[in-house]
């Protein structure tokens, strides 16, 4: 059993956000693998079903960025999901654009997703940091992670998103570095 999550902001305006690739990239495993329909529980728009012969939670959290661990928690209590059986996809400013780390445990950088996920679970869970740069010119941080992506991004992260479905089960046996080298290779 292992529980996906994609980190993001739950309102409409933040939908396209390069904060919100995580909610992008749940949406893609949701389609390619026909999960179930998104139901609203333990905070978050919460799908199951199985890839790779593993049953998979996959999750939304609906608690806004930086409380995204109020709704972990609850879930993996709840279904008795141990924190290394958690994998969270999320974006990282430190990481150019359109490349993929997967890696397990580690600091937060910075990342109040991820910052709120340790306090409520540890850090003892794998991580998918996908990149998307670091701004241009004086934009602050902040704004930088809630702004769209423009028209060339979003066609990035449509490949982004295909490129990490079409090797979801690499990632499902946590093979890690070669779920990072696959999909970066593509």
């Amino acid at each position: 059993m292992l529980l996906f999550v994609g980190l993001g902001n739950p309102t409409p305006d933040s939908e396209n956000n390069r904060h919100n690739v995580g909610f992008k990239i749940i949406d893609s495993i949701n389609k390619k693998f026909s999960l179930s329909k998104q139901k609203p529980k333990f905070k978050g728009l919460l799908t199951t079903g199985n890839i790779s012969d593993k049953k998979i939670y996959a999750i939304k959290p609906l608690t806004f960025m930086n409380n995204s661990g109020i709704c972990i928690r609850e879930l993996i209590e709840y279904f008795k999901i141990d924190a290394e059986d958690v994998i969270v996809f999320h974006d990282d400013l430190d990481i150019e654009f359109g490349k993929i780390k997967a890696k397990f445990g580690g600091s937060d950088a910075g990342h109040n997703g991820i910052a709120s996920i340790d306090k409520f679970i540890g850090k003892d869970y794998s991580r998918v940091r996908i990149g998307i740069g670091k701004p241009k010119g004086n934009i602050e941080v902040a704004d930088y992670v809630l702004q769209n992506f423009d028209e060339e991004e979003t066609l990035g992260v449509e490949k982004i998103s295909k490129d990490i479905t079409d090797s979801i089960s690499i990632l499902v046996e946590r093979k890690l570095e070669l779920f990072s080298s696959t999909v970066n290779n593509k």
